[in-house]
């Protein structure tokens, strides 16, 4: 099938997009092949006549390294929906050696490990040793006339040169022949031995070229924390789009079309700023070694980039210093600032004499060093740029590329709301589910058309199917329990209500609001007496996620969160009300036994810090409710499934800017419901003061950027402490009434078909990539 589907889209010459990824997280690839390949009950009798378990052999499967979070998970289903509609692409990604890293709980700490994910070989890439690219790095550049028009080229030699190694990865589309191809570079050496060297004695030079090459796949995302961190990062970047343009470049040639035609052919989508070096790579290729005149080229790549912005925060836009990529990237360069040249040239004529714009619309910014503005170089060159929410895509428009908006005009701009693959988020994990959806609405449709769940609201009230329904979410909860139990050591209550909260460990999520209201209801469970305690509905908090490595405060939050877990969960008196769960090495395999089993999910970030989400559509696919902000896609969840199933809570987006300038020039008032967590953690009830004091500094001498004592509201007595009384009043009157929050959850999942990934897909096909579908015969 993935031979038959390049052969097929080669033979018709078809228009193909490109996705561009530093990260694919594909998680495991056995079950979900099957799914889509539907023969998984043919696999499992197969393999029961050779005496083994289909279940057993998906577990002794690791996932794929390829990826960290969000940004990942995202491409991967986006590649499912691409294979499943049947349109021709490619997904271009690095093949990481290590991964990001294993992560391990050692005294409440973040310990990072190897992860040894490609120790057996993966058995679901093809090494292609045909596919080598050379990619040069460092080097000097040459200034050279072309003797029929006198004009300038540029020759970039010298230096180290590396070679890029392709691996390709297929994946299937669901009830279609259409495979399609993730392309991996694997980074390795041109002379792997230094045989005179080895003659010599001097065995560590022997290998040394040999490791320094392979070092640019080694690990997902080095450590930036040092100059040559970030030199290795900004290497993996070049090495990625350098090979991979190569590629796309060969494949147009190949078919004998005229350089005027590679945008009709070609659709490149960078997924983030990882990959904006492609837009100065692919002008030096037509420049100087097509040998097309610059504003030719510029037309050609201009027309044929995309870039989707995937954050809010000012800090993640990419930054690279100016003499950093002089010395690794001289020719690209040059080539970045006669791009920045020529369009600011430009803006001035339409914006004379404000310099305040041009400064904030450079690519180049200056300071000591200057620094390379990535996400400026990927809007310039990018003929659309989108956002991946409706309140994200807003901000885009309005704060960070305003200036863009008054010089391109807002056409240029647009919405593609984030979405998921039902097939690996509802048909794979959460079968019991799943069977009884296709049961309720007669047909299995929904799983290539998510848009027909809304079939289950006449199933709301109906109370043989809410019984149905409740008892397939209890087998999610008693497996995820038998997990816990398994990795964690940690018995815990299948009646309890699962509230969960697994994402990045990072201060705008919020985790350290949602361990502080732990600690809130802890307090008010032990000052409380027998008799009130028992009217109480338990909870199981649970956790889970990684910190960067370098990422300070974050690993003090998993800190914190293991501290107060290790407290509550020996307290005899009161931990058959209240438990916490900090799971390990999170992953989309781990993810797809948590998310089935929720209750409710939190989704908490500060409003307008959250470009969009993923997990909170999973979760609420799998019938779980959200408890949130108003931020990311949450708000477009809330109008989808209606507001009296989902409990909204904080601050909103246009608010977030007063209340942070009141709390710099006015005193910082904490919420006395915080004062008193505080002055807990200070008596040394859950760890030692100095250990947490730098965390709880970012409230108070911080001035509490992310808004937490303003968002985190008086839990009163309910002890349910879901960080806001209104939401908790109606959390905890809700689950108390089974037939209740039986309908609630029934409804929230029926209302998530927008939020497919296939419908993300074909808008972006149809509004920025212009590409039909192409179906193998």
């Amino acid at each position: 099938m993935w031979n038959d589907t390049q052969q097929h889209h080669t033979h018709e010459d078809v228009k193909r997009v490109y996705y561009l990824s530093l990260e694919f997280l594909l998680g495991r690839s056995l079950d979900n092949t099957l799914l889509n390949m539907q023969c998984k009950d043919l696999y499992r009798d197969a393999l029961k006549g050779l005496g083994f378990r289909l279940e057993d052999l998906i577990e002794e499967e690791c996932d794929a390294a390829l990826g960290n979070g969000g940004l990942g998970r995202l491409a991967a289903c986006f590649m499912d929906s691409l294979a499943s509609m049947d349109y021709p692409a490619w997904g271009y990604g690095l093949r990481y050696t290590y991964g990001i890293f294993q992560q391990r709980i050692v005294d409440g700490y973040q310990v990072e490990y190897p992860d040894f994910w490609l120790n057996f070989d993966n058995p679901w890439e093809f090494p292609r040793l045909d596919v080598v690219y050379e990619v040069r790095f460092y080097g000097s550049v040459t200034k050279i006339s072309d003797s029929k028009d006198e004009t300038a080229k540029y020759s970039w030699a010298g230096g180290e040169v590396v070679q890029a190694v392709a691996y390709d990865v297929p994946i299937p589309g669901w009830n279609t022949k259409n495979t399609i191809n993730i392309r991996l570079w694997s980074s390795k050496p041109k002379k792997k031995f230094d045989l005179k060297s080895f003659n010599e004695g001097n065995y560590q030079k022997s290998v040394e070229e040999q490791q320094m090459a392979e070092n640019i796949t080694s690990v997902l995302y080095p450590n930036d924390n040092t100059m040559a961190g970030k030199e290795l990062r900004l290497k993996q970047q070049y090495f990625f789009i350098c090979a991979t343009l190569k590629d796309i470049v060969r494949r147009f040639k190949k078919m004998g079309h005229p350089w005027k035609e590679f945008p009709n052919k070609v659709a490149i989508q960078l997924n983030d700023t990882h990959p904006s070096l492609s837009i100065p790579e692919l002008m030096r290729r037509l420049v100087d070694i097509e040998g097309l005149p610059w504003d030719e080229a510029w037309g050609i790549v201009t027309r044929t980039f995309a870039f989707t912005n995937h954050t809010v925060l000012p800090e993640a836009l990419e930054k690279w210093p100016v003499p950093m990529m002089n010395r690794l990237l001289p020719r690209h360069l040059q080539i970045i600032y006669d791009i920045n040249l020529y369009f600011l040239q430009n803006v001035e004529k339409i914006f004379p004499n404000d310099r305040d714009k041009l400064s904030r619309m450079s690519i180049i910014e200056e300071g000591y060093p200057q620094q390379v503005r990535m996400a400026n170089l990927a809007v310039i060159g990018s003929h659309t740029v989108n956002g991946v929410a409706e309140i994200h895509s807003l901000l885009v428009k309005h704060e960070i590329f305003k200036d863009f908006v008054d010089y391109f005009g807002v056409l240029k701009f647009q919405n593609k709301t984030n979405g998921i693959t039902p097939r690996r988020w509802l048909l794979q994990a959460n079968p019991g589910l799943s069977e009884l959806i296709t049961e309720a609405l007669g047909n299995d449709e929904w799983i290539g058309d998510l848009s027909l769940l809304k079939g289950l609201k006449k199933f709301a009230d109906d109370e043989i199917f809410q019984e149905k329904w409740i008892q397939a979410k209890y087998s999610s909860k008693e497996k995820l329990c038998q997990y816990i139990k398994d990795v964690c050591d940690i018995q815990i209550n299948p009646d309890s209500i699962f509230d969960v909260q697994v994402k990045r460990i990072h201060e705008y999520k919020r985790q350290f609001m949602n361990i502080l209201a732990v600690i809130h209801s802890y307090l008010q469970l032990k000052n409380s007496s027998v008799e009130k305690r028992e009217s109480f509905i338990p909870r199981t908090v649970i956790f889970a996620g990684k910190a960067a490595p370098g990422y300070y405060i974050a690993k003090l939050i998993i800190k914190l969160i293991n501290s107060v877990a290790d407290v509550v969960n020996k307290d005899k008196e009161t931990n058959q009300f209240l438990k916490v769960v900090f799971i390990p090495d999170y992953n989309v395999s781990a993810a797809e036994v948590i998310i089935p089993a929720s209750d409710v999910s939190q989704h908490i970030s500060t409003a307008g810090t959250e470009a969009s989400g993923t997990s909170n559509m999973k979760f609420v696919l799998n019938g779980g409710l959200i408890i949130g902000t108003l931020d990311g896609a949450n708000i477009e969840i809330k109008d989808q499934v209606g507001q009296e199933n989902i409990f909204i809570f904080g601050c909103q987006a246009h608010q977030v800017n007063d209340i942070r300038h009141t709390q710099k020039y006015r005193k910082l008032v904490l919420n006395p419901y915080l004062e008193s967590v505080i002055a807990a953690l200070k008596e040394d009830r859950f760890c030692k003061w100095e250990i947490i004091a730098p965390l709880i500094e970012t409230l108070t001498v911080g001035g509490d950027f992310y808004l937490i004592s303003h968002d985190f509201q008086s839990c009163n007595n309910s002890l349910l402490s879901l960080l806001d009384l209104e939401a908790i009043s109606n959390v905890q009157k809700s689950y108390q009434d089974r037939r209740g929050w039986a309908k609630k959850s029934i409804l929230a999942a029926a209302g998530m078909g927008m939020f497919s990934s296939d419908r993300t897909i074909k808008e972006y096909a149809q509004d920025i990539w212009k590409l039909t579908p192409c179906r193998v015969p």
